[in-house]
This record gives C-alpha cells, structure tokens and sequence, in this order.
C-alpha cells in the first residue's frame, strides 16, 4: 500500500510539474482524473516546485493569497491548484512587477474566470450527467467525473489511511462506504 502511495504522489508531482511548466493545467488535470484540491505537497515541496522561498508560502499564507489546507497535526499541506496559483503568483510578481494587492486580485478573476468557462461547458453537456452532494458547509453541489477519471482510479486501489491527511474542515474519508477500505477516497467521491 505504501508503494502505490507513493505512486500517487509521484503522479501529483509530475502533474504540478506539467501545470507549472504550461504543459497541462488545472481543469485538464481534472478532466483526467486528478483531484485538483487533494493536499499533496509540503511547504518545501510546493516552494520548489512553484520556485519560491519556502518562506514566501508561510506570507502568501498569512496574507491570505494562497491559503493551504492543514494536516491534523496543523502542518500546512498544498493542492495542485495552490501549486498553480503559487506559480503564477510569482511569475506576476516578479516578472510583472505586480504588487501582491494586484496579484491577489488577477488570481481572484482568473479563477472567476474559470469557474464561469466550466459552468458553460456544463450547460452545453447533455442533460441528465450530473450528480449532487451537500459539501462541508452543507451546501449542495453538482459532482461531474469524466468517466477516464473514474477508469484510472478504479486501476489504482489504495488504503484512504495512505494518503496525505486533510484538514478536518474539508471533510472526511467516512463520507464513503466504511467497508470499502481499498477503494481511493478523493474528497467523498470514489
């Protein structure tokens, strides 16, 4: 089990390698089948893939422009999608010479802007693919997965207790089926 842990890693790793290098990005990396949100990456792991200080996190942190996700233990644990805005955070920052206000809010209208190209593709999908959920704060949400998606992960059985801890404010790996024990739990949807 630790082994094919360890293998989802690697395949996070060179995932947040092709975003960060623009070979792939977040909504591709989600189509396939990745969970753009699953902390993955430690402080020093996402500083080196993002090419910034470690120390940068811990104020991007502070200042709310990356937030990541905390282990149990309160150790703080970054997603792909954090990776991406940590990335080009930097890139505006210091090729553009944007001030950290402005560069907070280009991120914030990007993935406005995101979200809003999703729910249009959404809209144009033919009726009848969707699934609903309540998220952690209850409210109800549409799940769509590609079925490439679900194919790879049905390849890959892992233990849910192998993978990287979420922060309990994110929910929890008892919204699947406690007896499946092998199945990969990402965020409740197997």
């Amino acid at each position: 089990m630790a082994r094919i842990a360890q293998q989802i890693r690697r395949l996070y790793d060179m995932c947040a390698t092709a975003i960060v290098t623009g070979r792939a990005d977040l909504d591709g990396a989600s189509e396939v089948g990745f969970d753009i949100e699953l902390p993955v990456f430690t402080v020093g792991r996402a500083a080196e893939l993002a090419g910034v200080h470690p120390q940068t996190l811990r104020q991007y942190d502070r200042l709310g422009l990356v937030v990541p996700q905390r282990t149990e233990g309160g150790a703080r644990r970054y997603s792909l999608r954090d990776v991406s805005r940590l990335s080009h955070a930097q890139r505006l920052s210091q090729d553009e010479g944007i001030n950290l206000a402005g560069v907070t809010r280009i991120l914030a209208l990007e993935e406005e802007n995101r979200e809003l190209r999703r729910q249009v593709a959404r809209l144009r999908r033919p009726q009848g693919t969707s699934v609903f959920a309540a998220d952690a704060d209850g409210d109800i949400v549409e799940i769509q997965q590609e079925s490439s998606a679900r194919r790879w992960r049905r390849q890959i059985k892992v233990d849910p207790r192998a993978l990287p801890s979420r922060s309990t404010r994110y929910g929890s790996a008892d919204a699947a089926d406690p007896g499946d024990s092998q199945a990969i739990v990402v965020w409740g949807v197997r």
